[in-house]
């Protein structure tokens, strides 16, 4: 349609920038179709995972104080415990972020003398002061736990051979990463996470496999803890949150594990008996109802942006076939031009903040500066159409949600022609 054209010349894409997204658009309906059979599956299992614990309008009213008998708080709970099939789960506005959550399951289910041991190499940026990789206030470290790692191999597969050598009497707690942070490796499918499991439980039955679940919910059928998983952690303001979710993680999983979440969460004695919900409930609730459309829509933006910069040359993480387990989408420019106009791109596609400039800075948590980008109705919320990046080699710029599918294509159309304006990239000439 000739109005839709006009629209995006209106917002500063000019029309070569459109008509060469346009042609990888049409490229892609098959694979959009898939997608959307996967998150109808999913929206059928969270449906009936709602009906499965009797949610009532009773769940969203507000709750404060100690809040004692928090009917909303507690009936959500099993939701997520009846979706990610597990026996319990711990779903709060008092966990702050993803990383939170992570440390929560950490500290609370490892004590002095325990190892923790990751075998999918490198955690995420944010993680090396929570385990003491680099020093910090408060990390496990301080509390006399270490850490070992065995890096993936150069093809991403798992070192077997140095996985089972490094696990030993020590070895408590085994982390799992699911996505790939600020590295360009492969994001694991739910079906690796379970190989990679059971061949770790093989090993020593009794130690605690937790996967670090963050940007990949509802983008397969099945998640970890269909697999082996012995907990999963998440943020609320990721894909389970759908947009909505102002604030909060979860952690999903065996009852042992989670109660010692609560009990670190709160304090010893009280656990999951105190923890208002504050008035958040209905946006729980009705963000993890979307959380599967809205997923979906995210990894389309994502799938588009792999093709439409494969097509231009630039190495992209997944590339523009392969299959996908998160929502993230990784493009190396080999320099910093590329990643600050990408970002700037995104940024200016926004709703919120468009006239905000992201530059570089000092970021707290990271060893290098970072460009972020996300003009988001919640503050940091990732399920919403953002993109950042570490400013230092390979230069790569990680790209994700996107709450509507058109949201998601203006921000990719919008990052390119930020780049094609600054000289950066050149589309190709039309045969």
């Amino acid at each position: 349609m000739q109005e839709i054209e006009s629209m995006y010349r209106v917002l500063g894409i000019s029309a070569e920038v459109y008509a060469f997204g346009k042609k990888n658009e049409q490229m892609l309906k098959d694979r959009f179709e898939r997608i959307d059979e996967t998150a109808e599956y999913n929206q059928m299992k969270v449906i009936h995972a709602m009906q499965k614990a009797k949610v009532s309008e009773a769940c969203f009213n507000y709750a404060s104080g100690y809040g004692y008998n928090d009917l909303g708080r507690d009936t959500l709970e099993e939701v997520y415990a009846n979706t990610f099939h597990t026996e319990s789960a711990l779903v709060r506005p008092q966990i702050t972020c993803g990383t939170h959550a992570l440390a929560l399951a950490l500290g609370a289910n490892l004590r002095p003398g325990d190892e923790l041991f990751s075998p999918v190499g490198k955690p995420y940026d944010t993680l090396e002061e929570v385990i003491g990789i680099r020093k910090s206030k408060g990390s496990l470290a301080e509390y006399g736990i270490t850490y070992r790692q065995v890096d993936l191999k150069e093809d991403g597969s798992f070192d077997y051979e140095n996985i089972k050598k490094a696990i030993n009497e020590k070895t408590k707690l085994v982390t799992i990463q699911r996505s790939k942070g600020y590295q360009t490796r492969p994001t694991l499918s739910v079906q690796r996470i379970g190989e990679l499991i059971s061949f770790i439980k093989e090993i020593k039955q009794d130690v605690i496999c937790m996967v670090d679940n963050c940007y990949g919910e509802f983008v397969e059928t099945l998640e970890p803890s269909d697999v082996g998983a012995d907990l999963v952690v998440g943020s609320l303001i990721k894909n389970p949150g759908g947009g909505l979710a102002p604030i909060g993680g979860y952690l999903a999983g065996k009852t042992e594990y989670i109660e010692n979440c609560a009990y670190r969460l709160t304090s010893p004695g009280l656990g999951k008996e105190v923890g208002a919900s504050l008035g958040v409930m209905k946006d729980f609730y009705q963000g993890f109802f979307l959380a599967p459309t809205v997923t979906s829509q995210a990894l389309k933006g994502a799938i588009f942006a792999a093709n439409i910069y494969e097509r231009l040359g630039y190495k992209v993480v997944p590339d523009g076939k392969e299959s996908r387990h998160d929502i993230i989408q990784a493009v190396e420019f080999g320099c910093p031009e590329g990643v600050i106009g990408f970002c700037q791109g995104i940024q200016a596609a926004a709703p919120v903040d468009s006239y905000v400039t992201p530059e570089p800075w000092a970021m707290p948590g990271y060893d290098s500066d970072v460009i972020m980008a996300a003009g988001a109705f919640v503050q940091g919320s990732s399920i919403e159409l953002s993109a950042d990046g570490p400013i230092k080699p390979p230069y790569a710029v990680y790209f994700q949600g996107g709450l509507t599918w058109a949201h998601a294509k203006l921000g990719i159309l919008m990052s390119l022609q930020k780049l094609v304006d600054a000289g950066v990239c050149t589309l190709p000439e039309e045969r």
